[in-house]
This record gives C-alpha cells, sequence and structure tokens, in this order.
C-alpha cells in the first residue's frame, strides 16, 4: 500500500532509511511526462549528497529509440511512448546499478534529439542511484519487470490540468506556435500522461508537495 508524503525532507529521509537489495540504493522516481520527476530527482540527488550518502541521478530518457530505427517501426509521431524505448536494455541496466561499477550508461541529449552511448557512468564513489522516468512502474509486459527491482519507489501526483499547461508550455519553450504547441502535447506527451496515470503500479510512496 503507498504512503503519502507531502514534505520533501519527508521524502528524502524515507529514501536513506530505505532497505537495500544491494550495496547500493536503487530508487525510482516515476511520474508523467511534465510531472516534474527530474527535477525531484535532483533536488533529491543533491539534498542526499549534502547529508554525506552520494547520489546520482540515471535518466530512463537514454534509452529513446533513435529516430532511424522510429521511422522504421512506423513509431516517430509516437516518440515518448513505452514502445519507443529499449526497454529490455533498459532492465539490464536497472539490475547492474547496484552492484558493482562502473556501470556505463546513456543519456539523452534534447538538443540533438539523439541518445549517446556511454555518456554517463556510475561510480564507486556513489551510494544512492536515482532513476526518474515515465514507465518505471508501468504494468505492462516487461516493464512491469522492474518493480521488484527497486528499493524505494516514487511516484509524483499531479492534477492532469497541470500536466497539460506545462507539456504545452514546454513546447512553446522550443519554439513551436501556441497551436502546435498544444497539438504536439495533446496527440503525443498527453496520451502518454493517461497511460501512467491510468496503468501505474502501487508506489512505495506517492509524492504530493504541499504548497503552503
Amino acid at each position: 500500500m503507498s504512503r503519502t508524503v507531502e514534505r520533501f525532507e519527508t521524502l528524502v529521509a524515507a529514501v536513506q532509511e530505505a532497505p537495500r537489495q544491494a550495496r547500493r540504493a536503487v530508487v525510482a522516481v516515476a511520474g508523467a511526462p511534465g510531472s516534474g520527476k527530474s527535477t525531484l530527482a535532483e533536488r533529491l540527488a543533491e539534498a542526499l549528497t549534502q547529508r554525506g550518502a552520494a547520489a546520482e541521478v540515471v535518466p530512463m530518457d537514454g534509452f529513446h529509440l533513435d529516430n532511424t530505427q522510429l521511422m522504421r517501426l512506423g513509431l516517430l509521431d509516437r516518440k515518448g511512448a513505452p514502445e519507443t524505448f529499449d526497454a529490455g536494455g533498459f532492465r539490464r541496466l536497472v539490475a547492474a546499478l547496484g552492484g558493482e561499477t562502473p556501470v556505463y550508461y546513456p543519456r539523452f541529449d534534447r538538443s540533438r534529439d539523439i541518445a549517446i552511448a556511454g555518456a554517463g557512468c556510475l561510480d564507486d564513489a556513489s551510494d544512492i542511484v536515482i532513476v526518474e522516468g515515465n514507465y518505471l512502474l508501468l504494468d505492462s509486459p516487461g516493464w512491469r519487470d522492474l518493480r521488484p527491482m527497486w528499493d524505494l519507489s516514487i511516484c509524483l501526483d499531479v492534477p492532469m490540468e497541470t500536466l497539460r499547461a506545462r507539456l504545452i508550455d514546454r513546447w512553446l519553450t522550443e519554439g513551436l506556435a501556441q497551436d502546435a504547441a498544444v497539438a504536439r502535447a495533446e496527440d503525443n506527451d498527453l496520451r502518454n500522461a493517461w497511460l501512467v496515470i491510468e496503468t501505474t503500479l502501487s508506489a512505495d510512496i506517492v509524492f504530493a508537495e504541499a504548497t503552503s
């Protein structure tokens, strides 16, 4: 059963106290597109490191299939959906994160719209790995196999209207006109958001940060 947490400090303590399956803690930060996963993961890593537990963020986005593969599969317009990721490769990475190092992993360069192999490296200094991504708790073949790998799983609780506003603003920031930004958000990003909301497995913690 999930536990709801509203204070960031409580979340940091929960990560520190989580039992480990291996010598390094592996923590999932999951949520819909636009929910703030990347920001929360970076905040957690910084707070944990300040408390003496060296933490590193490993994004799922490095496992985007290349655009050439997406064109071959007819999936370019659905980039970001579960079937447009290398789920098997991602599972193999997650399985390795708690143990021996170094562990090299790909990172996604958003400005160039490509994943770069071996751009990240988890070394022996890291004590906690925070993995962030949309589909870390997805109840779908291949993806649901990740659930037992997390020492602690965190899911962000963000209203759909907030997600929509953030996703439209994201595309406006990328230079799209208003109509194009709305279409891009509604035709792809929000479809993925609904999928995450409707088919996410139970997280250990649901984080709904208090605003006052």
